[in-house]
This record gives C-alpha cells, sequence and structure tokens, in this order.
C-alpha cells in the first residue's frame, strides 16, 4: 500500500519553492523524510506573460490592466496544476500516495481594488504574491488535493502546537532533512518543509 506525502509551498512572483515529505522511522510524524523537491515555475520565460504581472500593468488602461492580469493569473494557475500533477505523479512512482499540501501565506492585508492596487508599489508585491499563491490553490483544487495554509510568520508556533514539538526541534530536524537531498536546502525549502509536514499530519 503506497505511504502518504504532503507537498509544502512558498511562493514567489512567478515561482514557487516546493517540498515533498514522507513518514521515516518507528514514530513518522516525529521526524518525517524529505523526499523531493521543485521549483515550480509560474510564468513562462521570456513569453509575454510576466512574473511580476500587476508591475506590468501599471500605465494601462484600467480595463486592458484588468485583463492583463487575469491573463496572468489564468496561465499561472495552469502551470501550477501542470507542475503539481507531474509532481503527484513521481511521488507515485516512488511509492507514495500524495495526501494533502501544505501553503505558506502573507499576512493576510486585504487588498484594495485594482486602481489601488496598481497606484502603490507597496501593493503591486502583496497583490504578486497573492496571484501566485492563488494559482497553488488552484492547483490543489484541480488535482483533488486537500491544502493547509498557514501564515508565514505563525508557521513555527502553529507547527510546535500542531505537531507537539518543540520550535527548536522543528528547525533542528527540517535543517538536517535536507541532506538527504543535497542543495539547495535555504529558508525557502525550510519553510516549505514545515508547511507540508503539517499537511502530512
Amino acid at each position: 500500500m503506497p505511504s502518504p506525502a504532503a507537498i509544502g509551498f512558498r511562493a514567489h512572483s512567478g515561482w514557487a519553492a516546493a517540498v515533498a515529505l514522507a513518514p521515516a522511522g518507528a514514530i513518522p510524524l516525529d521526524a518525517p523524510a524529505a523526499i523531493m523537491r521543485r521549483r515550480i515555475e509560474m510564468a513562462d520565460r521570456g513569453a509575454p506573460l510576466p512574473s511580476q504581472p500587476y508591475h506590468a500593468a501599471v500605465g494601462l488602461d484600467i480595463r486592458e490592466a484588468e485583463q492583463h492580469v487575469a491573463n496572468c493569473a489564468a496561465r499561472a494557475a495552469v502551470l501550477a496544476t501542470n507542475a503539481l500533477r507531474g509532481m503527484v505523479e513521481d511521488l507515485r512512482q516512488l511509492g507514495h500516495r500524495t495526501a494533502g499540501c501544505g501553503l505558506l501565506l502573507a499576512s493576510g492585508r486585504t487588498l484594495p481594488p485594482l486602481e489601488g492596487i496598481l497606484a502603490s508599489h507597496p501593493l503591486l508585491h502583496t497583490a504578486e504574491g497573492e496571484l501566485f499563491r492563488e494559482a497553488l490553490r488552484t492547483a490543489c483544487r484541480e488535482c483533488g488535493l486537500p491544502i493547509v495554509t498557514v501564515k508565514e510568520r505563525e508557521l513555527f508556533q502553529r507547527a510546535a502546537v500542531d505537531l507537539d514539538l518543540s520550535a527548536e526541534r522543528i528547525e533542528r530536524h527540517v535543517a538536517a532533512m535536507g541532506k538527504g537531498l543535497g542543495p539547495p536546502w535555504r529558508q525557502d525549502q525550510k519553510l516549505a518543509a514545515v508547511a507540508a509536514w503539517l499537511a502530512l499530519r
């Protein structure tokens, strides 16, 4: 019978770090293993739909801006879904059933209408992040995978409670679990791994 696995995501403009974890050892959720790491591309490189769609919409007529952002969002969702399906299939080939996904969120600031976003440089960045996180949400829905969401700033506090482990122990284990996969194992991968751990639970 396939063993469960979970995938965690940390999104950026145009891409996301993705890490898959699976149970390992006698107490599987105390110390899962990182078994796969991917970079999920959500923008076509060198294509007319850029990785920062809101930035590219500045200066356009509002209707053109709306259409541009909608086109980029739709393309991002397609790319994310295809990448996630590929990852799920590769996990299946390794003998794992993908049980769910974990997604890191920003602070949760409510965005104004598009005109307000385009008039504020900080809001452009906020909106970019939300667009690509929404693409990952769509990918999870399309693949029939439940999704656990957690604000990044609350990640280790939430993980300590949900996993009944100290935040320090979680950090140590996540830092060490990248050795089996090799580099890169930076902040993106570590935080995505904790999100996957919550989903695996």
